[in-house]
């Protein structure tokens, strides 16, 4: 059985005049194709390819919308017919032409603009993101704001990646799951709940998952990224996130039969997500914030390495120069009384002393022999 061949799709950019041509949304355009707005934003950019069902209905879609921009295009006016005149006449003196308009060129962005855009664009989403991995509201701002600061350190990275959102999203998640958040104090005092006992049952079941699957959840059910997407942002093979999903989605489903349904427990997590006023710091504040944090680890550094270069400095100053041989320890003297505390001599040490007097001091006594 022989597969028919693929429809062909224009090139991303062609995808995307042709949905601004048609003043559609990316959320409007995910809806009448059935996917969801970041799986749009992908296929634009060239991040991914869509297949199968998918691809039939995004290719004729895109048809439909190549068709009605050429019907609504003007048909160019008949040029009109001169007729033979009677007379020969003067030819009129030639007018000056009107010189075309330069468009305006697009004004480029300095850094801590691009860093503004990027932040205000992104920054509400990913704090509602990252309270879904972590339940608590003010370590889900934190967590985003270390993010973009990071960002900010590694700006030109971040500025020519292919998906700078995804970028600070890993990060954001990394820090929220790290395992010395439980060593804070804060963490000993939990914050309230959500009011709303729903929201209250599905973010419980939510913090019940291990990190690894409850980020796999988010990421695929929540954001919207696809299979290979989410095994690249997790650093783990298709397969196993893949085999994370759906334990994630089964635990959910066993507390919460009506979450069963991928669509619905999508739609559930944007709702919880949204019910809670999650706020985020301005753009500059963040930005001044990680130039703190930067200057403050410099000058950290800088201190550590006087230190030890003094440190360094005042060993060698101190250090012998040359090899001193230890002392041997001393032996005591045996058969010598020890004196208990002074005071007269008993009459064993006068003879001692006396007996000591009596020989003589240059040596033992030349030994000679005698008859007896």
């Amino acid at each position: 059985m022989t597969r028919s061949p693929a429809t062909p799709l224009p090139p991303p950019k062609a995808r995307r005049r042709l949905r601004e041509t048609a003043a559609l949304t990316q959320t409007q355009l995910a809806d009448r194709v059935g996917v969801t707005p970041a799986t749009v934003r992908a296929w634009e950019s060239g991040r991914t390819t869509p297949r199968g069902r998918k691809r039939e209905a995004y290719a004729k879609l895109l048809k439909t919308l190549a068709e009605e921009e050429t019907a609504q295009a003007p048909e160019p006016e008949p040029e009109p017919k001169l007729e033979p005149e009677a007379k020969p006449q003067l030819q009129p003196e030639p007018q000056p032409q009107p010189q075309p308009v330069a468009a305006p060129e697009p004004v480029a962005l300095t850094p801590a603009q691009a860093f503004d855009a990027l932040y205000a664009f992104s920054a509400p989403a990913l704090v509602r993101q990252t309270f879904l991995l972590t339940g608590r509201r003010e370590q889900a701002r934190e967590s985003v704001e270390r993010a973009f600061q990071a960002a900010w350190e590694h700006w030109p990275e971040v500025a020519r990646d292919r998906d700078p959102v995804g970028w600070v999203r890993a990060t954001a998640y990394e820090y929220a799951l790290s395992p010395w958040q439980r060593l804070r104090p804060r963490h000993r005092h939990p914050e309230p709940p959500p009011a709303d006992p729903g929201d209250r049952t599905l973010l419980n079941t939510l913090l019940r998952l291990p990190p690894r699957h409850r980020r796999t959840l988010v990421l695929y059910d929540g954001v919207g990224l696809d299979l290979p997407e989410t095994a690249a942002e997790t650093e783990a093979s298709t397969p196993a996130t893949a085999n994370r999903l759906l334990r994630a989605r089964e635990a959910v489903a066993g507390r919460l039969p009506a979450l069963a349904d991928p669509q619905v427990l999508h739609r559930r997590l944007a709702e919880l997500a949204s019910n809670e006023r999650l706020r985020a710091a301005e753009p500059p504040t963040v930005r001044r914030g990680g130039e703190r944090r930067a200057r403050l680890r410099t000058r950290a550094a800088i201190a550590f390495t006087v230190a030890l270069i003094g440190t360094t400095a005042l060993t060698v100053r101190t250090a012998p120069t040359h090899y001193e041989p230890p002392v041997s320890p001393g032996q005591a003297v045996r058969g010598v009384p020890q004196r208990v505390a002074p005071g007269a001599l008993s009459d064993e040490e006068l003879e001692l002393r006396q007996k000591l007097r009596d020989q003589v001091q240059d040596g033992p006594q030349r030994l000679s022999p005698r008859l007896e």
